[in-house]
C-alpha cells in the first residue's frame, strides 16, 4: 500500500481538504398527488479528507450553476475549503471558471476586501484522466449513500422537502460510523466517529432489536 497524501494525515479543520463526486441520479415528484410529473436529481458528496465526515446536498441540474447552488449552502455550514478534490466531470471544470469569475469581479471592486479574501480562495485540484484509483476516498462515500437510499427509500417517489429530510438522515447516520476500533478498556464503549469532530458526540445511533425471545441456536454472527 502507498503512501497517504498529506491532507490524509495532516491535522487540519474539519472540511478543510475535501473531495466532491456525484450519486444518482433519483427520481422526484414535484408534490404528493397524482398525476404529477417527475424528474430528476442528483446528490453532491463531499468528503473530508481529515476527519471522514460526509455532507449531502441535493443538486436538481447536472451542470456548473447547479453545482454551484449546491458549493454555496456547503461553504455556509462547513467553511471555505482550501482544497477541492474531484474528478474530470464537465460539470466540475464549469463550476471552477465561474468561481474564477464571481472572485475576479468581486475584488475588483475593494482592494481591501481582496486583501482580506486572498488566503480565503478555494484551489480546485482535478483527478488525472484514467486514474480512479486517486478517487477512491470520495468513491466509497458515493457508494455508502447508495446502498442507503436502497435500503429506504426502494422505488417509491420522493418530493425535494422529502429527499431533503432523507438526505440529513443519512449523513448522520455516516457521519456516526466508527473510524477506530474500540480500545481495550471493557467499560469504553465509545469509537471514535466524525460526529465527534463535528459536535463532539457520534449524531445518531442506530438501535439494535432485541433478541432475548430467540433461542441461542438461532443467533447468527450477521
Amino acid at each position: 500500500m502507498g503512501q497517504l497524501p498529506a491532507s490524509r494525515v495532516t491535522p487540519s479543520l474539519i472540511f478543510e481538504h475535501t473531495g466532491v463526486d456525484y450519486a444518482g441520479p433519483v427520481a422526484l415528484k414535484f408534490f404528493n398527488d397524482r398525476g404529477t410529473r417527475n424528474y430528476k436529481a442528483w446528490i453532491a458528496v463531499l468528503v473530508c479528507f481529515s476527519t471522514s465526515a460526509i455532507h449531502l446536498e441535493l443538486v436538481t441540474d447536472y451542470s456548473a450553476q447547479g453545482f454551484l447552488k449546491a458549493l454555496r449552502p456547503f461553504t455556509s455550514h462547513r467553511g471555505i475549503c482550501k482544497t477541492l478534490s474531484s474528478d474530470c466531470g464537465t460539470n466540475f471544470q464549469g463550476a471552477q471558471v465561474a468561481l474564477e469569475r464571481l472572485l475576479a469581479g468581486f475584488t475588483k471592486e475593494s482592494q481591501h476586501l481582496q486583501q482580506l479574501i486572498a488566503n480565503d480562495g478555494t484551489r480546485w485540484k482535478f483527478n488525472p484522466p484514467g486514474a480512479p484509483h486517486m478517487s477512491g476516498k470520495w468513491e466509497a462515500a458515493v457508494k455508502s449513500v447508495q446502498q442507503h437510499l436502497a435500503k429506504i427509500n426502494s422505488d417509491k417517489l420522493l418530493t425535494y422537502e422529502d429527499i431533503s429530510t432523507l438526505l440529513m438522515q443519512i449523513e448522520a447516520v455516516l457521519n456516526s460510523r466508527p473510524l477506530s476500533a474500540l480500545s481495550e478498556d471493557p467499560d469504553d464503549l465509545v469509537a471514535l466517529t466524525p460526529g465527534h469532530v463535528i459536535r463532539g458526540a457520534p449524531l445518531t445511533t442506530i438501535p439494535e432489536p432485541s433478541l432475548l425471545h430467540l433461542p441461542s441456536n438461532r443467533l447468527s454472527l450477521l
